[in-house]
């Protein structure tokens, strides 16, 4: 099982925050495990296909390549802005 965490818009629009997946044989990596998602549709398949969606893999910036296992926690978030520019 992997942990898959949905923030900001993403929660809101996904209306969870939180879910854990069985991995099937076919998810190996944030790419694969994306695509799974987005086959239940919208509203995941609209919220999940942003072109600058950022995913996390144990807190570590992911690319669409990256491994996922067992026991990892997945985290989609829409891409930060902040700080100031005084």
């Amino acid at each position: 099982m992997i942990n898959v965490l949905y923030f900001a818009s993403l929660k809101d629009a996904l209306g969870i925050s939180a879910e854990e997946i069985e991995l099937d044989a076919g998810i190996t990596d944030v790419g694969s495990l994306r695509d799974w998602l987005c086959q239940r549709g919208d509203p995941w398949q609209s919220s999940l296909r942003q072109q600058r969606l950022m995913t996390a893999v144990n807190q570590e910036i992911a690319h669409p390549d990256t491994p996922v296992a067992d026991g990892d926690e997945v985290a989609f978030f829409p891409p930060v802005t902040g700080g100031s520019h005084a």
